[in-house]
């Protein structure tokens, strides 16, 4: 496991641990008992696997994050990602979500794995703080669909806890790839970047 070795790996485990944090408060708070806690647990986690647009998303910020910021910091493009995912999600389920259609938020959600495969293409010619951004930004899109999409009678905070761990599962997945990549040749990266960004652009078309 070398490549995960400069990953910091306390930092990873910081959002494992907030993300376990979050679900036991929601087991401890679910007012229909456990087994709804659980349910409401595995049904956040099984969310961003489920759809190639958020699973391409989280991959790309782990990519990215290994390939533009130093080794110290590169936990901060997940954790940024993971927060505004989980604010994006909170707002969303409370009726303050972005004021978008349905139709909207998919087209724009496809639109940003499209810029986020930019990203990796251009990886050295964007500076860090417009990619950080890029990832809030993103966060904030796919958390407001994650939000929208819970079934009802779950409990939101098991819910949230469940697709926070499950992307930050995914971007520590990115960020060991990204380190491979970076080792074999930079344009291997740029390679995985347009193969990315050509996915969301697929997406965006089919769902004009």
């Amino acid at each position: 496991m070398d490549c995960l070795r400069p990953l910091r790996r306390q930092k990873l485990a910081q959002l494992a641990l907030l993300a376990l944090l979050a679900c036991g408060s929601g087991v401890a708070s679910a007012h229909t008992g456990h087994a709804d806690a659980a349910m409401g647990f595995l049904a956040g986690f099984a969310h961003p696997l489920g759809g190639a647009d958020h699973l391409l998303a989280m991959l790309a910020v782990g990519l990215w994050a290994a390939a533009a910021l130093p080794p110290g910091r590169r936990w901060l493009a997940p954790l940024l990602f993971v927060g505004t995912l989980t604010l994006g999600a909170a707002l969303a389920h409370h009726g303050f979500g972005l004021p978008l259609g349905g139709g909207s938020l998919e087209l724009l959600i496809a639109g940003s794995v499209v810029l986020l495969g930019a990203l990796l293409v251009g990886v050295d010619r964007v500076r860090p703080l417009a990619g950080l951004a890029l990832t809030a930004a993103a966060g904030l899109l796919h958390g407001t669909a994650h939000g929208l999409e819970m079934a009802g009678g779950l409990s939101f905070v098991a819910y949230a806890a469940g697709f926070a761990l499950a992307s930050a599962v995914l971007h520590a997945v990115g960020l060991g790839a990204g380190q491979v990549l970076v080792r074999m040749r930079v344009a291997a990266l740029r390679l995985a970047g347009a193969a990315v960004g050509l996915w969301g652009a697929l997406l965006l078309v089919a769902r004009m």
